[in-house]
């Protein structure tokens, strides 16, 4: 039985139901907003900085607080969307991310800024699972393979966004620590108002009632979960040396002070990376990984040469080579595990690949906030870039592993 084979449920005659196309959108709206939401403090981390007269090691954490929170409610409520349905899931999560928006633009003080990151970690970690999930289910027929490219391209697009708009505004508009988050808060709430348009049921709901529980993984695709979870582990990875540090990275070592001119090279890297989902679609999962992995450790000897030579033009040349590396890893990753997972346990597998990767995100932003305060960032970045490596070396290891198992 499908999600829209399913009957209306009581109540829903006076609402306005969207069909499987709208709500399709309206998923990858939701995974683009998630993003957008986790990256709007991004070009704002040197204003708070200078505002507030933050180290380093306190910027990163506020970057920290998010994927710490996300992971938290990943585990206990990463199943939540297989029993309650995807809709109602989003729609706590929606809600969450509005709170956090709304703390940051009223915030007086870094105090309102940790609590909001709080809430958009909880509101992330509830709507992008279900989000992902259901792009899958409302995907047209006999064509899931498309939903994780279009879910990639939506969240590079909520990055671009939310470098460029809050760039823009932070640079040339007036009220620069608050004026993006109300810009935001509106892009929320119309979100929130096109998820509660959506059909109530879920396809192929778990049995039983929902409960807390550890995030599992079904044995016969465990080999599968490990590529894929790796893919988008490094992705993740590599993205938060943009996101955490990102903005410190320009104006340091390029040399410039306009948040809009920064705004606009961060997103190279979101540009790329949807560019690269789309192109991607046309390509199994499973060749976009490992040319991910081969480009992110070209990418990550392209990063040390900005940072050494201190030149716009290679850092221009990272962010979309990083763009195109990140685009193949987490599109690659999510088309692995997306089309694989069973139904009635999607939510729980795609929880347990973001799990795996907010945990080392998070580990990796603040070590490397400590490491920039303590050691400067240039020393920050050669420990981002041996780790990034590392885990691109494993994401090869493990597809050959996978290709091996499948010839055999």
């Amino acid at each position: 039985m499908t999600t829209l084979d399913l009957p209306v449920a009581a109540g829903s005659r006076s609402r306005r139901v969207l069909g499987r196309r709208g709500s399709f959108w309206t998923a990858a709206a939701v995974a683009g907003i998630s993003l957008w939401t986790s990256a709007a403090p991004t070009t704002s981390y040197p204003l708070y900085a200078k505002t507030w007269h933050l180290t380093p090691t306190a910027t990163t954490a506020i970057f920290a607080v998010y994927p710490v929170v996300l992971v938290a409610f990943l585990l206990l409520f990463g199943q939540l969307s297989d029993f309650i349905g995807r809709r109602a899931t989003m729609l706590y999560g929606v809600g969450a991310m509005l709170v956090g928006v709304l703390l940051f633009a009223l915030a007086p003080s870094v105090a309102w800024v940790y609590a909001g990151r709080a809430f958009m970690g909880a509101g992330v970690g509830l709507a992008l699972t279900p989000a992902t999930a259901a792009a899958v289910e409302f995907s047209a027929r006999g064509k899931a393979d498309r939903a994780a490219p279009i879910t990639t391209a939506a969240t590079a697009a909520g990055l671009a966004l939310a470098t460029i708009v809050g760039g823009g505004l932070i640079e040339y508009a007036p009220a620069p620590l608050h004026l993006d988050f109300w810009v935001l808060l509106a892009v929320v709430a119309g979100v929130f108002a096109a998820v509660w348009a959506m059909p109530r049921h879920t396809k192929d709901e778990a049995q039983g009632r929902w409960r807390p529980r550890g995030v599992t993984v079904a044995k016969g695709i465990r080999l599968l979960y490990l590529a894929a979870a790796l893919a988008v582990t490094a992705a993740y990875a590599f993205g938060s040396v943009f996101l955490a540090l990102g903005a410190q990275i320009v104006r340091d070592l390029v040399g410039t002070g306009n948040i809009f001119v920064i705004g606009l090279l961060l997103a190279i890297f979101s540009v790329a990376t949807g560019t690269t989902a789309i192109i991607g679609r046309r390509f199994p999962a499973r060749r976009l990984v490992p040319l991910g992995a081969v480009l992110t450790i070209v990418d990550l000897g392209l990063l040390e040469l900005a940072a050494t030579a201190h030149s716009l033009p290679f850092f221009v040349a990272t962010t979309a080579v990083g763009g195109t590396a990140y685009g193949l890893l987490f599109s690659g990753g999510l088309g692995l595990i997306g089309t694989h997972a069973p139904a009635h346990h999607r939510g729980a597998t795609v929880s347990a690949v973001y799990l795996v990767a907010y945990i080392l995100q998070g580990a990796a932003a603040l070590a490397l906030g400590v490491v920039a305060t303590a050691a400067g960032l240039s020393t920050a970045l050669l420990l981002g870039v041996t780790v990034i490596g590392t885990l691109a070396l494993l994401v090869l290891a493990a597809t050959f592993a996978l290709t091996r198992k499948e010839v055999a």
